[in-house]
């Protein structure tokens, strides 16, 4: 009897009642189970359609740097017409470097049909685009150099092409170059357009002040007009020999290849009529520098 009473503290509900309780219990677990199969097969799925995605999707677009790059390897192993398809495809990206390369080999005629016009819009295309860069920007070698060449086509022209001689404009071009970008090319060309005589507008003050520049970064066309300038003087350029036969023999000395004998008969006319004094001593003064700017 105890026993029994016990049995029903611990379950009061009646025998038929206790067997629907099961078989609603029954039902839940089976309910249960069965969800938890779908979303185990759904997320398989949905895990087995990621693995597909990733497994067909497409590896990343080179970038205009590593094409460029590549253009540039395929130049070294000699391969200049894959080199210029990457440079063409680059320069389709923007790339300043690349554009500018390409427009030298336009100009040249190397690997492409020669064509000036062709290069001119090249080089016009850069400098649109990156005149505000940063002087300090790895692409600023490229923008100067082609505000150089937009400037060296207008103060020449293009030979039956749409382009004028026009030294106003030329002289624009150079002089952004050599002031913003600090280009020693440009610094060169502009001293070398002011101190023709022949050109309006010329002054060799000026000239000698962006020929000053030039060959102090080591221009080796820029120190021999330098020199021949300080050498020789003018109405509103005092004469200065000494510095002058300095800075002929500087670049006397980098004077190495077949273009240069107009360096090296500069320095000989100058030697020629020059002080044995003056001469000794712009030697001297010549290897100093030389000494103190050459690369370690």
């Amino acid at each position: 009897m105890r026993f029994t009473r016990f049995i029903r503290i611990l379950s009061p509900v009646p025998a038929q009642k206790v067997q629907f309780t099961i078989m609603r219990l029954v039902k839940r677990v089976y309910t249960v189970q069965l969800f938890l199969s779908l979303s185990l097969a759904a997320l398989g799925g949905t895990m087995a359609f990621a693995l597909d995605v990733s497994a067909t999707a497409k590896p990343p677009e080179a970038t205009s740097d590593e094409i460029f790059r590549s253009a540039k390897q395929s130049f070294r192993e000699g391969n200049t017409t894959s080199a210029i398809k990457l440079l063409e495809e680059a320069a389709d990206l923007g790339h300043p470097g690349a554009l500018w390369v390409l427009g030298e080999h336009y100009r040249r005629g190397d690997g492409v049909p020669a064509s000036d016009l062709k290069a001119f819009q090249i080089f016009n295309e850069i400098a649109n685009s990156h005149a505000d860069d940063s002087p300090s920007s790895p692409q600023a070698p490229f923008v100067a150099s082609a505000f150089v060449e937009l400037g060296t086509y207008y103060s020449t022209g293009i030979k039956d092409g749409p382009v004028k001689p026009n030294l106003p404009e030329a002289r624009r071009l150079l002089t952004y170059a050599a002031s913003y970008f600090g280009d020693r090319e440009a610094q060169f060309k502009l001293g070398q357009m002011l101190g023709d005589s022949s050109l309006p507008d010329h002054d060799t003050v000026q000239a000698a002040r962006w020929l000053t520049l030039a060959a102090r970064k080591g221009h080796v066309g820029a120190q021999a007009l330098l020199g021949q300038l300080l050498f020789a003087g003018d109405a509103d350029l005092p004469r200065k020999p000494l510095m002058g036969l300095m800075w002929l023999t500087i670049a006397r000395s980098h004077a190495n290849s077949a273009q240069d004998d107009w360096i090296r008969d500069l320095q000989e006319q100058a030697f020629s009529v020059a002080a044995e004094q003056d001469r000794r001593q712009a030697v001297h003064l010549a290897q100093e520098w030389i000494a103190k700017n050459s690369q370690p």
